[in-house]
Order: C-alpha cells, then structure tokens, then sequence
C-alpha cells in the first residue's frame, strides 16, 4: 500500500460565483491509491488514521479533517461528532487519480463543484 498526497483546485463552474474556477480553493488529502491511481478501499480500511484532509480558500482559515467512507459513498469529514458538516465527494472510489482529471465535491450548501487534480504524489 503507498499513501499519496492529492491536491485539487476549484475548476471552471459555469452558472456559479466560480465560472471562470480559482486555483486558491480546494483541497489537500491523503489516500492509498492502487497502481491505477484509484483509492484502494481495502488499503484505505488499513491506514484510515492517515487518510487527512484539508479545505483551503482565500480569506478562511484553513479547515482539516479526515477522509471518510460509509456504505458505497465517500466523503470528507471535519467533525466525528456530527455528520452536518460533511462533504460529500461525488464518486470518488471511481476516479483515476492523475495531474488533469476532475472530480466533484458538494459544497457546504450541497452544490456539487468541479475540481482539477493538480498534484498527486507519493508520501
């Protein structure tokens, strides 16, 4: 198992506030991918302790929680206490993680936004 640190910025989000994307929101996270550059849901069950996140956007301070996965859904997760504050992550497990795809991740209001992959790298 190799954990890797993943790094996604908003991308273009036409029809929102971020049409034109902006590379200083996104997130920061750590998951074990396979040979694939999928998460590796067994490998994840192994080493979830070390599965971090962290939210980043301008003016905020930054927000870190953990990675998470309950039934066939992904998810980011800031506080083990409530599910409120939960982001869901849109198909996650399905995603080949390489500089260049996207992935969605529904925001604090549940709209889901585009992200770009913009780095991807063994820990």
């Amino acid at each position: 198992m190799s954990l890797s640190r993943i790094v996604i910025r908003l991308a273009r989000n036409p029809g929102t506030e971020f049409a034109d994307g902006d590379d200083h929101r996104g997130y920061s996270f750590i998951a074990p991918l396979d040979p694939a550059g999928k998460i590796d849901l067994s490998a994840f069950q192994k080493s979830r302790s070390d599965c971090a996140v962290r939210r980043f956007a301008p003016e905020q301070d930054a927000v870190t929680g953990k990675l998470a996965h309950r039934r066939s859904s992904w998810y980011f997760d800031y506080d083990d206490q409530s599910d409120a504050d939960d982001e869901a992550v849109h198909r996650l497990g399905d995603h080949s993680f390489a500089v260049g795809e996207y992935v969605s991740v529904a925001d604090e209001d549940g709209r889901l936004l585009a992200y770009k992959v913009t780095e991807v790298a063994p820990i």
